[in-house]
């Protein structure tokens, strides 16, 4: 950003300007910007760009996830061996920054889980990695929750051509950030979440201001503390994972941070919604072979049956986990089952123990 407005500078200086006071030439840069500057005083062009966009795109001070890192500062001089374990020290620093966001993570869970009780959804919207990461959240709930595809939903900047290549300047799109989400028909019900290393990516920011305007409830996740993303959101988690070893590399040990937040989050928020039976996924969606078999094997282990038995009684249930449970447990039906589970909100347990009280 800062070559593009120098060399700018250097083309608008060769043109011969009128000699008053107050003259002023018009440079523009990317489509969301249009920066007056004094050509007399071009040491000062920084100044009046960040005067230009003072809140919703500051530009970056000091931001830890671009400081050099001191412990990989001559990492290409190190054995193969050496650098794994300076590459290995650094995400075992991780943990304890998502650890500290502990408080931020468990209300979101409480607001958006209380949301998707009344229809509500979760979307995330986020650039590069960031978004790459929510839509890998996002695209794993179904099969692993049995939840509807569009009930946590992934957006990311460049559209699904963004998933496997670059896609220049669509993180720098505000306008088109916001079109995303409201193309979703938002609602006060849902919740949308703007993940963004830096906190100040553009095409984030306008998701973000488009769903506060729909009177959605807004969260950030950033690895930089004192964001605009911060200022924008009502609930913000800021793991500060510091300096990359690469530095600037947010894929390594930011991307981590960002998929253990997000792991945290959608776990937390489906075992509120009653989508576990103590740790069992009771809710999932045996699509291969491998699940199938674990699906039977849950069957198995709540209701005590052997295994031959418990497949039986669940491809009778439809291959629905809870559902098996309820019908051997109670000795319904599997509509009676399904019945009962849809008066206790889906919550096996509650199921069970409406028998038993």
């Amino acid at each position: 950003m800062v070559r593009r407005i120098r060399k700018n500078f250097h083309r608008i200086l060769k043109k011969r300007v009128p000699e008053r006071r107050n003259a002023w030439i018009s440079v523009f840069f990317p489509p969301c910007w249009g920066v007056r500057i004094d050509v007399r005083k071009p040491r000062f062009f920084l100044t009046a760009v960040q005067n230009r966009f003072p809140v919703k795109y500051p530009l970056p001070t000091a931001a830890a996830t671009e400081a050099r890192n001191p412990a990989s500062l001559h990492i290409d001089t190190l054995s193969t061996l050496q650098l794994v374990q300076v590459i290995n020290e650094a995400d075992a620093q991780v943990p304890a920054a998502v650890a500290s966001q502990a408080p931020a993570i468990a209300r979101a869970i409480t607001e958006i889980s209380d949301r998707m009780r009344q229809g509500g959804r979760l979307i995330y919207s986020g650039a590069g990695t960031s978004g790459r990461l929510g839509v890998l959240d996002a695209a794993e709930c179904p099969p692993t929750f049995s939840v509807p595809s569009g009930m946590v939903i992934g957006m990311i900047a460049g559209g699904n051509r963004a998933l496997t290549n670059a896609v220049e300047g669509a993180e720098d799109d505000s306008q088109q950030g916001a079109a995303d989400v409201a193309a979703l028909q938002l609602t006060s019900l849902d919740s949308v979440m703007g993940i963004a290393t830096s906190g100040r990516t553009p095409y984030v920011l306008g998701a973000i201001a488009a769903a506060r305007n729909a009177g959605c409830l807004t969260l950030g996740l950033a690895c930089n503390e004192g964001s605009a993303l911060a200022n924008a959101v009502d609930i913000m988690i800021t793991p500060v994972v510091g300096p990359e070893i690469i530095t600037g590399s947010t894929r390594l040990k930011a991307g981590t941070a960002t998929k253990l937040v997000l792991n945290t989050l959608t776990t937390g928020i489906m075992i509120r919604l009653g989508k576990t039976f103590g740790n069992l996924m009771v809710d999932l969606k045996a699509t291969n072979e491998k699940l199938q078999d674990r699906a039977v094997r849950i069957v198995a282990e709540i209701t005590g049956l052997p295994r031959s038995e418990a497949a039986d009684v669940l491809a009778q249930s439809g291959g629905e986990v809870k559902t098996a449970v309820v019908v051997q447990r109670i000795g319904l039906t599997p509509a009676q089952a399904r019945q009962r589970l849809q008066n206790c909100d889906g919550q096996l347990r509650a199921a069970l123990e409406q028998s038993s009280g």
